[in-house]
C-alpha cells in the first residue's frame, strides 16, 4: 500500500491534533483514534468527513443537541451480514471540533476503560468491545493501517507543523506550552530549537 500525499496529509493533521485534545480527557492512545478516522472517513473523503467534519462515523444518540445530517450506513448485526439503514450523523464545523467530538463521544462511562490506554491493540479491542461500532473486522481493519500511520508521523515534517503551531499560539505560552508538548510525547526541545529557527528566518 502506498500512500498518496493527501491521504499523508490527512493523517498528520488527525494525529496532531488527537494528540493534543486527547490528553485533557485522558485519552493517550493518538495513533489507534487516527487509525479509527483514517478507515471510519477513508482518509478524509467521505462526504460525512468533507461536509461535515465527522471522521468517526458518530451518530447522534439521544442526548446530542448539535446539527445532524442523515446518511445511509452499513452495520453488521450478524457476522458476515451487512445490513443498510438511514442513521442520523453529528455534524461539526471544522476538523477540529470533529476530533474534539470523538473525545467528547467517548468520554463516558461507556468508554471509561479507554482511559490512560497507550496500547493501540488493547484500545482498538475495547473500543470495540464497547459497542463502539458493529463491524467483527473493525480491529484487523484499523491495525492494517497502524504501521503506515507511524511511519508519517515519525517523518521530519512534523516537527515543522508542530513548530509553526506554537509560533500561531495553539500551544499556550511558557511553562504550560512545555507541559503541553512533552504530555503529547514531542520533545520539547526539538521543537523550540526549530520555533527559533523559523523566527530567524531558517524555513
Amino acid at each position: 500500500m502506498r500512500l498518496t500525499s493527501a491521504q499523508q496529509k490527512f493523517i498528520i493533521d488527525i494525529y496532531t491534533l488527537a494528540n493534543k485534545i486527547g490528553v485533557a480527557y485522558g485519552n493517550l492512545c493518538p495513533i489507534a483514534v487516527t487509525a479509527q478516522a483514517c478507515i471510519e472517513s477513508n482518509y478524509g473523503r467521505s462526504k460525512l468527513s468533507k461536509d461535515y467534519h465527522n471522521y468517526f462515523g458518530l451518530k447522534c444518540g439521544k442526548n446530542w443537541k448539535g446539527k445532524k445530517v442523515t446518511f445511509k450506513t452499513k452495520e453488521e448485526y450478524v457476522q458476515g451480514v451487512l445490513t443498510t439503514i438511514k442513521a442520523d450523523f453529528r455534524a461539526y464545523d471544522s476538523m477540529e471540533e470533529g476530533v474534539k467530538g470523538y473525545y467528547e463521544f467517548v468520554d463516558t462511562k461507556r468508554y471509561a476503560n479507554l482511559k490512560g490506554i497507550t496500547n493501540t491493540t488493547d484500545y482498538l479491542m475495547k473500543i470495540r468491545e464497547d459497542g463502539y461500532c458493529t463491524s467483527y473486522s473493525y480491529v484487523t481493519n484499523c491495525m492494517t493501517i497502524v504501521n503506515y500511520i507511524l511511519q508519517v508521523v515519525a517523518k521530519d515534517n512534523l516537527v515543522d507543523i508542530i513548530a509553526h503551531e506554537v509560533i500561531d499560539g495553539k500551544w499556550g505560552n511558557g511553562e504550560a506550552r512545555k507541559i503541553l508538548l512533552e504530555k503529547c510525547g514531542y520533545s520539547y526541545e526539538v521543537i523550540q530549537a526549530r520555533v527559533n529557527e523559523i523566527l530567524k528566518g531558517n524555513l
